[in-house]
């Protein structure tokens, strides 16, 4: 599976909180809020990610507006189906 948690804003899948390192899905939003850029997979055969520095998570706002950022450049996920009751 991938990891520990993944971050969610607005039914949107903007991120993940592997080995307490938090990755967010590379947007130009999210790289435009970023002065030093890491990328780096969050875990085995993932697409590489925006990994954020731990010492920047004290910046609530930033990390807001970063998340914010980020869930904007993300398409609307498409709608699951609906499951259909077993027939017998």
């Amino acid at each position: 599976m991938f990891g520990e948690y993944c971050l969610y804003l607005d039914g949107k899948p903007v991120g993940l909180v592997c080995d307490d390192l938090l990755f967010l899905k590379p947007t130009k939003g999210g790289r435009a809020l970023l002065s030093d850029i890491v990328e780096a997979s969050p875990y085995p055969k993932a697409r590489p990610h925006l990994q954020i520095d731990p010492d920047a998570w004290e910046d609530s706002d930033w990390l807001c507006e970063l998340i914010v950022a980020t869930a904007k450049g993300l398409p609307i996920p498409k709608p699951k189906k609906a499951k259909q009751p077993p027939t017998a």
